[in-house]
């Protein structure tokens, strides 16, 4: 076969071109920090890289569900808390009235703070996250106390909206927590026990010195003690699910930097091994260019 000049110019531009292309892929990797200039560079792992931010995106979304969870988790434990603060006061204001030495002033200071402590028992019920009311199951939009007023309708009960469903977050990838308390019932029976205190408070037998009344009011002291315990109960629940989201927090904290680690090596670039790699293909370049300059004859020109 014969080789002509053409053919040997043509090869020369061809090869020149390859090893512009090359450089040209190598000086993109360095500059975008990334070996996939283009999926098809490397469909496996470009596939790979998409399971792999989807992981990512997922996580960061688990991340802010536990936020959510937190801030609801922390509101409920405080909420209950002054709860219990108010209960104890109760507990201290009804053994103080059954003392059967009370004037009829006295046990009406105490019936009036009792009437400011269930309108704060009906505020704290009323509690937000957000804009979402935390004790009122899965009608989170609604208030559980339409009304919080407590001293017009002393004695009375008030029917309490909302319900005693859970709501239900997901945390991680099929698992969802329930973060509410049930609200809606422990509420209504410490509104009831707040109704009963003041029914007794407001009796006039009640309110005049007797034994007969004293020791009325002294048996409210038991379903005090009952409603505490309730409060307990759901503080604890609260506490459990405050530890579960923190081993949650750190399993995706965890992931992250797992799944970050593997996005990493899948896609970014060696930088010392494609540097080396550019720093040989521009040596190879140079010397191509230096051999098709020897490998093109001299024309009529160059002697002109």
């Amino acid at each position: 076969m014969r080789i002509t000049q053409s053919m040997l110019s043509s090869n020369m531009l061809r090869n020149l071109s390859n090893s512009y292309n090359k450089m040209g892929k190598l000086q993109q990797q360095i500059s975008s920090g990334s070996k996939l200039t283009r999926p098809s560079d490397d469909p496996v792992a470009a596939i790979k890289g998409m399971g792999y931010r989807t992981d990512l995106t997922k996580n960061s979304q688990f991340t802010r569900n536990m936020d959510e969870v937190n801030n609801w988790l922390d509101t409920t434990d405080e909420a209950l808390g002054q709860v219990g603060d108010a209960l104890k006061r109760v507990q201290e204001l009804v053994t103080q009235a059954a003392t059967d030495t009370n004037t009829d002033e006295d046990r009406q200071k105490i019936k009036t703070e009792i009437d400011q402590i269930r309108q704060q028992i009906r505020d704290v019920a009323n509690t937000q996250s957000g804009e979402k009311y935390i004790f009122s199951g899965t009608k989170t939009l609604e208030p559980l106390f339409a009304d919080t007023t407590a001293n017009a309708g002393a004695g009375q009960l008030t029917t309490l909206q909302g319900n005693t469903q859970q709501v239900e977050v997901e945390v991680y990838n099929g698992v969802t927590l329930g973060v509410n308390t049930n609200g809606k019932d422990l509420f209504a029976n410490i509104d009831k026990l707040m109704s009963d205190v003041q029914s007794k408070l407001n009796d006039p037998d009640a309110l005049n010195a007797g034994t007969t009344s004293g020791t009325e009011i002294g048996n409210l002291l038991g379903d005090i003690t009952t409603q505490q315990n309730s409060v307990l109960e759901s503080l604890a629940q609260v506490g459990a699910k405050q530890n579960r989201v923190e081993m949650m927090t750190n399993r995706l904290s965890a992931q992250e930097v797992n799944v970050t680690k593997q996005l990493s090596n899948n896609e970014d670039v060696d930088y010392e091994k494609v540097i080396t790699q550019l720093i040989t293909e521009e040596s190879i370049h140079r010397a191509s260019l230096s051999v098709g300059g020897r490998i093109i004859q001299p024309t009529l020109v160059d002697f002109l």
